[in-house]
């Protein structure tokens, strides 16, 4: 456990408290060239946004969406849910007006924080689905939300003293149906992930996060920024991923977590070099596989491993790489304290002992989501009746019990970070006039890890081109789940059920970026 959160309780709205009573004037969060933060700064703003919520008629169980810029404000926001046990629904600001609705409609938040320069489009949304409360928060702290909230006081709300097991949030992971699910996280897994993570990676007070994540994802929340309070430390919070920011900040910072997307644009920065990190102890990655030769090129240039790490929405942290001992390259280490891994066969569901046996991986423990919000269907179809949770990635372990992911059941695709599902694309591109039927798959990217990329099959009278397919996707879906290419083809290969043969599609265009 520790220093700055002896004695408390698993919960992480009180950790910020604690550390508030006893050294307000510790530093939490410095912006680059902006405003400074203590730890006392924080818990009177959460504060003064937990009243103001309050006084909004947002109770504890009651979903406060945000999609909003992330910013310190938005970080304090999250935190004022904590406070009087809302639950906190992040939206990617990505996200299409389509996209937006749907999350709306299904998470039926009492309170939409949407951005100033959109809130117009969003009053038509939250009146269509009568969402009781508007408000606006942007960037740099402006908006309604703010000017309302900081004229209440901080003591004004009642804090949150339900059980530790009632849901703190909900975050939308996409599905092979096309249909995003949400995930609800609770309080116990939260303080879980984020205890466990300061322990094994030796998080001090003393510690500096380069926070470089977004925070509407489980990465940048919930794994980076909790972890900084569970351990009283301090981050430099980046409003957005810059490299020559980057670059600029680096010689503060002691730690470092990133997707393998920014380690590969941090590596091709001609500033980028092993004075500048100097004082990085622990560089981690995580939310998609990262290549060899990214790791060694990381190493070679600061002296520095990167520690691979495992996840997902539904589980938090699952496994890593230790910070004492061997960090084994290619794999994404041990299971963390409290959490059972195991390998299942594809067929039988039957659990492996054979080490280097490909299966099924399935995950146990107190990182747990608690199910999929409105969908108890579903819930029941991804966990096993002795409390596994079906990942759908495939896995195997080596004779010291390393974990190393060679696949994915399911057809996800990870480009910068991001999950896409091809189905959720395939439907977007079936839909359009012209087009007879699509199969989504990634291949591999220099960039991004993988490129989502539509082999397309259009009939005869269709005059798309590859750009109008693009453009009419950017209006229905986010941009990161836009291919990245069109391919057209006359026929897709199948196997003898009819079923497309998308092993035999990555194979055929697997250098298409290289």
């Amino acid at each position: 456990m520790n220093i700055g959160t002896s004695g408390v309780k698993d919960n992480p709205a009180l950790w910020l408290e604690s550390i508030a009573e006893i050294d307000p004037d510790r530093p939490l969060m410095r912006i680059p060239g902006g405003k400074s933060y203590s730890y006392g700064d924080v818990a009177d703003i959460s504060g003064r946004f937990a009243a103001y919520l309050s006084r909004c008629g947002v109770c504890a169980g009651d979903r406060v969406a945000a999609q909003i810029n992330k910013s310190p404000e938005g970080f304090m926001l999250y935190l004022a849910c904590l406070h009087i046990g809302a639950i906190y629904v992040p939206l990617n600001t990505a996200y299409s007006k389509a996209e937006i609705e749907y999350f709306i409609q299904d998470s039926d938040p009492s309170m939409l924080v949407c951005v100033p320069e959109s809130l117009n489009e969003i009053t038509a949304i939250a009146n269509k689905f009568n969402v009781p409360v508007l408000r606006s928060l942007g960037v740099d702290g402006e908006g309604t939300f703010i000017e309302n909230a900081i004229k209440c006081r901080p003591a004004d709300f009642i804090p949150f003293t339900g059980k530790t097991s009632e849901v703190a949030a909900i975050l939308y992971t996409s599905g092979t149906t096309g249909r995003s699910k949400g995930a609800m996280i609770t309080r116990s897994a939260l303080a879980h992930c984020a205890r466990i993570l300061s322990d094994i990676w030796h998080f001090t007070p003393g510690d500096i996060l380069l926070h470089v994540l977004p925070v509407f994802h489980g990465h940048g929340l919930f794994i980076a920024a909790n972890t900084v309070l569970a351990a009283g430390a301090q981050m430099i919070f980046t409003k957005r991923f810059d490299v020559d920011e980057i670059i600029r900040c680096l010689p503060d910072a002691t730690v470092f977590m990133g997707v393998p997307t920014m380690y590969m644009r941090l590596l091709k920065h001609p500033g980028f070099s092993k004075n500048i990190c100097d004082n990085l102890r622990l560089a981690v990655s995580g939310s998609a596989p990262i290549m060899r030769e990214t790791l060694d090129a990381f190493r070679e240039k600061t002296g520095c491993t990167i520690l691979e790490r495992y996840g997902l929405t539904e589980t938090l942290i699952v496994t890593a790489n230790p910070y004492d001992g061997t960090a084994v390259q290619g794999s994404v280490g041990l299971p963390v304290p409290g959490v059972d891994v195991r390998i299942v066969d594809i067929e039988t569901g039957q659990e492996l002992n054979n080490v280097n046996k490909i299966g099924k991986i399935e995950v146990r423990g107190p990182g747990l989501f608690k199910g999929y919000w409105k969908n108890p269907e579903k819930t029941a179809e991804e966990m096993r009746s002795d409390g596994y949770f079906k990942t759908g990635d495939l896995g195997k372990f080596d004779a010291n019990d390393y974990l190393f992911i060679v696949g994915r059941d399911k057809d996800m695709i990870i480009t910068g970070g991001y999950n896409v599902y091809p189905k959720e694309v395939e439907i977007a591109i079936d839909n359009m006039e012209g087009i007879e039927e699509s199969a989504v798959i990634g291949l591999p990217h220099p960039d991004f890890g993988e490129a989502v990329t539509a082999i397309v099959i259009a009939n005869r009278e269709s005059q798309s081109s590859e750009a109008d397919i693009i453009a009419v996707l950017k209006d229905r879906l986010a941009k990161y789940k836009c291919p990245k290419k069109i391919i057209f083809v006359d026929s897709l290969p199948r196997n003898a059920m009819g079923k497309i043969q998308k092993n035999t599609l990555r194979q055929q265009y697997e250098t298409r970026y290289q």
